[in-house]
Parts: structure tokens; C-alpha cells; sequence
């Protein structure tokens, strides 16, 4: 149990450095390639976590899939809060991480409006609408969940990471722009609560906690476990 707990932790921080990381690159001033745009953004996402994948393997690295694994029976309910716990831990880990990383550009960036460096770090909608919010979540989360169970179930080696990577991809692209498509509270949560205690440059906007545990909190557990019930009552997997 150990061992998934550190495997989990370590996986979401790398992939919220990768993700994290690419938002930094495209907002911060003084940045490489800053206003690389959504492309650069959601493929380095998608990515991020094929790599992630590959290294740590048989991890969830998303509260959502935890307890998408519970409703199928792969895991004891016992293991959800614990595993969700040390992803949402990983997230904050590795946005502090990428705050070091990216500290002149940080400081080079006290002119850039405040919700813009805050959703560097955790999702928003540009239209704040929560019903339509948390729908637009849940779907994302049902489409990705299922098409993770998917793809897991055809029994190829390293299809697993390449296959969800391409599927976060599609998402991003297809479903992204209403909210940004979390689909995870360790993705959103994690950076979000590390936003609120790191020493930003320039000062902070509003953390926003009651769209981050309505929205990216709360819809993508709801979507996980639906999916599970699908996968498992439909698609017979």
C-alpha cells in the first residue's frame, strides 16, 4: 500500500509539472513561449501523462479513476480516500515545484492579471454558468473514464499510457473549452490549494473554492462512477 501511495503521489506531481509547467510557459512573461496557445497546452497535457504512465505504471493519478476502480471491485473502498489523498498531495507538490522553476518569470509578471496567473494553476470556466459547469465536467469525466476502461481492456503492451494520452488529447480539444476539463480534483484541487499558499509575485486573485469543489470537485466523481456502471453494465468489461 506504500508503495501505491508513493507511486500515485509521485505520478500526479509529474504530471501536474508537465501540466502546470506548459500553462506557466504560455501566460508568465520572460517565458520561452509564452502565447504558444491551447494546442501547445493541451498536447503537452496529454503528454504529460503518457509519461507519467510509463513510469509509474498501474497508477490512477485521479481521485475519479480511485473510485471508478472501487465500483468495478479492482480496489477495496477502503483505499479511496488515502490513494485520493496523496494524489491531491502530489498536486500540490509538484506546482510548488513548478513555482520554483518558473520564479523570475513569476516575478517578471506582476502585471499580468491575477485570475490569469491563478488559472495557471486550476481550471475556470470563461462563462461562469455552475449547472452547465458541472454537466460540461461530468460528461468529460464519463467520456474519459470510459474511454480509459476502453482502452485498458485491449491487452496490448504500452497501449495503456499512448492511449490515454491521445484520449486526454481528444478531450482537451473537443470538450475543453467550457471549463478547461479537469476531470480530476488532485488536478485541480492540488494546484489550486498550492496557488493559495505560495508566495505569488504581485499578489493572488480569489482561489474561487466554491467553483473548485462544485465543478472539478465534485461532477467528475459523479462521471467516474457512471462510467464504471457503463462500462461494466454496457460494454461488459
Amino acid at each position: 500500500m506504500i508503495h501505491q501511495l508513493v507511486a500515485e503521489f509521485l505520478g500526479t506531481a509529474l504530471m501536474i509539472v508537465f501540466g502546470v509547467g506548459v500553462h506557466c510557459c504560455e501566460v508568465l512573461n520572460t517565458s520561452k513561449y509564452q502565447n504558444s496557445g491551447h494546442i501547445f497546452a493541451i498536447t503537452t497535457w496529454g503528454f504529460g501523462i503518457t509519461i507519467s504512465l510509463f513510469i509509474f505504471g498501474d497508477v490512477c493519478i485521479n481521485p475519479a479513476m480511485v473510485v471508478a476502480q472501487a465500483v468495478l471491485g479492482n480496489i477495496p473502498w477502503t483505499s479511496v480516500i488515502p490513494l485520493s489523498i496523496a494524489e491531491v498531495l502530489g498536486g500540490i507538490f509538484g506546482s510548488i515545484v513548478v513555482f520554483i522553476a518558473y520564479y523570475d518569470q513569476f516575478n517578471a509578471s506582476k502585471d499580468v492579471d491575477r485570475v490569469k496567473i491563478r488559472n495557471i494553476f486550476s481550471t475556470n470556466p470563461n462563462v461562469r454558468h455552475l449547472p452547465r459547469n458541472f454537466f460540461v465536467e461530468f460528461i468529460d469525466t464519463f467520456i474519459f473514464i470510459t474511454g480509459i476502461l476502453a482502452i485498458a481492456s485491449i491487452k496490448t503492451p504500452g497501449i495503456v499510457p499512448i492511449g490515454v494520452g491521445l484520449l486526454v488529447w481528444a478531450i482537451g480539444m473537443g470538450m475543453g473549452g467550457p471549463t478547461g476539463f479537469a476531470m480530476n480534483l488532485a488536478r485541480d484541487m492540488g494546484p489550486r490549494i498550492a496557488h493559495a499558499i505560495l508566495p505569488i509575485p504581485g499578489g493572488k486573485a480569489s482561489n474561487d473554492w466554491q467553483y473548485g469543489i462544485i465543478v472539478p470537485g465534485i461532477a467528475p466523481f459523479l462521471g467516474a462512477a457512471c462510467a464504471a456502471l457503463f462500462a461494466r453494465g454496457f460494454l461488459g468489461l
